[in-house]
């Protein structure tokens, strides 16, 4: 669900899966995995990357039947940069699912404390199915995948032929995925790349895993905790998925909601986009772009827009397109916020918006990483009702409770209606398995795509946790960075020293520089810490 590429943002769908443990089911012993080679990471220079190391993991594709076939993960390394004593090593996922961390690590290299990168080898990889690991691709060329795409609307449909359009789109793309390598698809799930990362812990020689997941890395950084709960030396979760939710709560019985709809995406982008518009408005037209003048009508404008555009669309920024867009540049409030307003004052006053800066090119080369990767990983996890002439009802009742928005997060999961393969290994509880030390959970008050309340639940269903509160904006704290968060952070990570109880943060800058910091805190120069009484 991370992405610092604004307009990129993953379809995310679901699935139901044959072979699952259960809520009921004992959590798997650590040692009741038949036993598979360590892999050996023979790590070369990148071939673009200076300062970073490449490697590849051999893992089996089936952790109970390791005898069988193997599979290849692309993994990344950068040594700990200071010239003291190595703390170890911290593993990284980048969230999505099917985010390759071969490319985000290094291209958010920077954001981490300078602390962690001064004591810890940070260490990437492509999860199974992703990118340059051994990958999810259901075309045979780059032709084929760019003439499916252009078959489906862009952000999601409008009217009754674009949702055919839509339904069938995604039905073909996954009997596509099935035709080509059926057996990669049932081994995608997060509980088998949690199985790969305690693979790569043994393969840097770490006793225990060190860890920071963000955005869908932290349902993974889950999963692991009560698969492996002995091997937790340090967690941070940042952005939080409720695994309850997720999952919906272990049910057999076929969901009423999306995954994203049970999450509450719908409403934490809601809630994000009223404060996008509410700041704006207070901010002058030089500060922000899209600004009428004061909340209202800077509110009214953007409803009016949003009308304009299902009838009229400027060129090819069509209503689906421009929703698509709003949520996503919601993640990352400096530059996305006001490149956000620029791009709205452009449609409001009918013209087609120039486009976004591209992200600075990786020091990797970019590997394939097309829809069907992301689908494949949450149609492992994630059930979603079935049947995709619910979703037009299902749409418009999210868009009641949470306007445009409900519009897009319904549809993100409507792919994995027709998803045609199950999973063979699906871990769904519990949750509360004891760990070696505890869990830092960090939450942003407003966070369009994981909402605060999915930390609240990470926060109190794992064994051991302690949540950090960011009274802030965006998608992840590493994207939207506060230096208080920074701190607690570091602390934790170099020697298990957690925040107090109640500890809350501030960004280190507030959206629209014009405008006067909240209750007078700073709102630059290394963010506010704060207990809460």
């Amino acid at each position: 669900m991370a992405s610092r590429r604004r307009g990129a943002v993953v379809i995310a769908s679901a699935v139901f899966c044959s072979t699952v443990l259960t809520a009921a089911d004992p959590a798997p012993a650590e040692a009741s995995f038949p036993a598979a080679p360590v892999p050996r990471l023979d790590w070369k220079p990148c071939p673009e990357g200076p300062g970073f190391d490449c490697a590849t993991a051999e893992v089996p594709l089936d952790h109970r039947d390791p005898g069988r076939r193997t599979i290849e993960l692309a993994v990344v390394r950068h040594r700990a940069s200071g010239p003291g004593r190595r703390a170890g090593t911290l593993f990284f996922n980048p969230g999505g699912p099917g985010g390759p961390g071969t490319v985000q690590m290094p291209q958010n290299y920077e954001s981490f404390p300078r602390e962690v990168r001064e004591r810890f080898d940070i260490v990437s990889w492509d999860p199974r199915g992703v990118g340059n690991s051994t990958a999810v691709n259901c075309f045979a060329t780059q032709g084929e995948a760019a003439a499916w795409s252009v078959s489906k609307p862009v952000g999601l449909p409008v009217g009754e032929q674009q949702r055919r359009d839509w339904i069938a789109a995604f039905d073909d793309l996954g009997r596509r995925c099935e035709r080509r390598d059926p057996e990669l698809l049932r081994h995608v799930s997060t509980a088998d790349t949690a199985q790969d990362l305690d693979q790569l812990r043994q393969a840097v020689g770490d006793p225990q895993l060190t860890y920071l997941g963000i955005s869908y890395g932290t349902f993974l950084g889950a999963t692991y905790a009560n698969l492996f709960p002995g091997k937790v030396r340090a967690m941070v979760l940042d952005s939080n998925i409720d695994p309850q939710a997720w999952t919906n709560h272990a049910s057999d019985a076929e969901p009423r909601l999306t995954p994203f709809l049970r999450l509450g995406s719908d409403l934490g982008a809601a809630a994000t986009l009223d404060q996008f518009l509410t700041l704006c408005g207070s901010a002058p037209a030089s500060a922000c772009a899209f600004s009428a003048g004061g909340a209202r009508a800077t509110r009214d404008r953007f409803d009016e827009l949003m009308l304009r555009l299902r009838q009229h669309p400027v060129g090819d920024w069509t209503y689906g397109r421009t929703i698509g867009d709003v949520v996503s540049a919601l993640y990352v409030v400096h530059p996305g916020w006001t490149d956000l307003a620029d791009t709205l004052r452009d449609l409001w006053q009918g013209r087609v918006p120039k486009p976004a800066a591209p992200a600075p090119a990786p020091p990797v080369p970019v590997p394939y990483t097309g829809v069907e990767q992301a689908g494949a990983i949450l149609c492992s996890d994630s059930p979603t009702p079935r049947d995709p002439g619910v979703y037009h009802a299902l749409e418009e009742a999210a868009a009641l409770r949470a306007g445009d928005a409900g519009r897009f997060w319904t549809w993100a999961a409507e792919p994995c209606a027709t998803w045609p393969v199950v999973a063979a290994n699906r871990y769904r509880g519990p949750w509360n398995e004891p760990t070696a030390h505890p869990v830092l959970v960090v939450g942003t008050t407003y966070d369009p795509a994981t909402p605060y309340t999915g930390a609240q639940a990470m926060a109190e269903d794992l064994a051991s946790a302690r949540l950090l509160t960011n009274h802030g904006y965006g998608h992840t704290a590493l994207l939207n960075p506060s230096e208080c968060v920074r701190r607690y952070e570091s602390r934790y990570l170099l020697d298990g020293t957690l925040p107090p109880a109640g500890a809350t943060c501030e960004p280190d800058a507030r959206p629209f520089p014009a405008l006067r910091p909240r209750g007078g805190i700073a709102t630059g120069g290394g963010g506010t810490a704060r207990t809460a009484s």
